[in-house]
Order: structure tokens, then C-alpha cells, then sequence
């Protein structure tokens, strides 16, 4: 059968409800949380600071430094705790999404921690966990050219889906799923994550990159409000 209708009867170009806060643990330098729907990440940055051992330091400018994992409850089988090859890979795509807007040259000989934790999970975690990274970087005052505004987009059968939850990552029926997830600078547009699990035609890939940056739009509105409301509060 055809993939016609959304399981959660979203249209396909419909991200899942979003919510944004900053300001969410109180002895980091910056932090917030990102929400699609039941996928929730919060992420803590604390720097800059001096970057030991001192043979990696660079003087001409600073490292940014993800770190992602998942809390042992987040899924519905319990995950073991401690890094895997999985969250090893999504800290590095973190860190490679996130380091064109952070004005690491200002800070020098120095290292940036960002800590990205998923509470709970329905795919898109990593997207979610880039959101709230960019939101922490910028709750903390580090300087930043613009933000990075994350969304993962799927391929369904011959569907172009826009943010997937674990049900269609899972669907195997037809020509089965595909997953994209994808980062835009709010800004220029430029794209500075882009991964592909599955298959996809070069017109498709097209289409899901147009989704996927019209959806991008979406999420920068979310994390713009999220960055005023805290102003407002100070």
C-alpha cells in the first residue's frame, strides 16, 4: 500500500508542535531546550575557558566542543548509558553544524563545551539537539553571526515528509523510508548539515532541501521567540 496519510495525521510538509526555552540550568554560562513533539533536547554550554592539554590550543582562534548522548529512559528500550558510536557521530555533525555561526577567533587558546542531552526521543533528536545548542551558545553571550536553525526531512514511498517521527523512520512497506537531517544558517541559507540514510532520486533530494529550508524558517521564528522572551524577562 502507497503512503498516503501521515500516522499522526500531520500534512507532509507539517512539523510536529515546537516549543523553545532559554535560560533552563542555572550554573551553566548559557542553556535552553528544543521540543518536535515528544522528541525534547536541552543543551548547556560552559566557556569559553582555557583548552587543556595545551598542545591542542590554537592561537588564532578557539574550538567548539559537542557533546550529545541520550539519558538511559529516553527510548522505549532502555539505552545503556555511556557514549556510543551513535552519539559519538552526532556530537561530531553538532559540532560541524554549529561552528560556522561562533565567532571562534575572538577567543583564542580556548575551548567551548557544548552539552547536548535528549530527555526523550521520536526521532529528530539531533536536530532538536542542535536547536537548543544554538539557542545555548547564544544564551551564554558568545558571539555569533546568526543562528543554525535544524529540521529533519524524510522520503515515505515517493512522499516528501517533513519532520519524521519513529513510525515512518521505520516504515518499510513500498520503497521504504529515507532520512535527512538538514541545518540552515538563518541568515545567508546556507546549508551546514546535511546527511542522507536511505535512498533518494537527485529531484527528490531537491524538493526535501526546499521543505526542509521552509521548515528551517519555522523553527528560527520558535528560537527567536524563545531568545526575546528571556530578554523581556531580564
Amino acid at each position: 500500500m502507497a503512503y498516503t496519510k501521515r500516522i499522526d495525521g500531520r500534512k507532509f510538509n507539517e512539523t510536529r508542535k515546537m516549543e523553545a526555552k532559554v535560560n533552563i540550568i542555572k550554573n551553566a554560562d548559557g542553556s535552553a531546550l528544543f521540543r518536535f513533539g515528544d522528541t525534547i533536547a536541552i543543551a548547556a554550554v560552559y566557556g569559553p575557558k582555557p583548552l587543556h592539554p595545551q598542545h591542542l590550543r590554537n592561537p588564532e582562534k578557539g574550538l567548539l566542543r559537542c557533546n550529545y548522548d541520550m539519558i538511559s529512559f529516553s527510548v522505549s528500550e532502555r539505552k545503556r548509558p555511556g557514549p556510543t558510536r551513535r552519539s559519538q557521530e552526532i556530537s561530531k555533525v553538532s559540532e560541524w553544524a554549529l561552528t560556522p555561526i561562533v565567532e571562534l577567533e575572538k577567543y583564542p587558546n580556548t575551548v567551548i563545551d557544548v552539552h547536548i542531552i535528549v530527555l526523550q526521543a521520536n526521532a529528530s533528536t539531533r536536530c532538536a539537539g542542535i536547536n537548543a545548542a544554538a539557542l545555548a551558545l547564544a544564551n551564554a553571550g558568545i558571539p555569533m553571526k546568526q543562528l543554525v536553525s535544524s529540521v529533519s526531512v524524510g522520503k515515505i514511498d515517493k512522499k516528501v515528509v517533513v519532520d519524521l517521527i519513529k513510525e515512518e523512520e521505520d516504515y518499510r512497506e513500498g520503497e521504504g523510508s529515507t532520512d535527512i537531517p538538514l541545518a540552515f544558517l538563518s541568515k545567508s541559507g546556507e546549508i551546514s548539515l546535511l546527511q542522507l540514510d536511505g535512498k533518494i532520486r537527485p529531484k527528490e533530494l531537491d524538493e526535501a532541501i526546499k521543505i526542509g529550508r521552509e521548515a528551517s524558517k519555522e523553527v528560527y521564528e520558535i528560537q527567536k521567540r524563545a531568545l526575546k522572551a528571556v530578554g523581556e524577562e531580564k
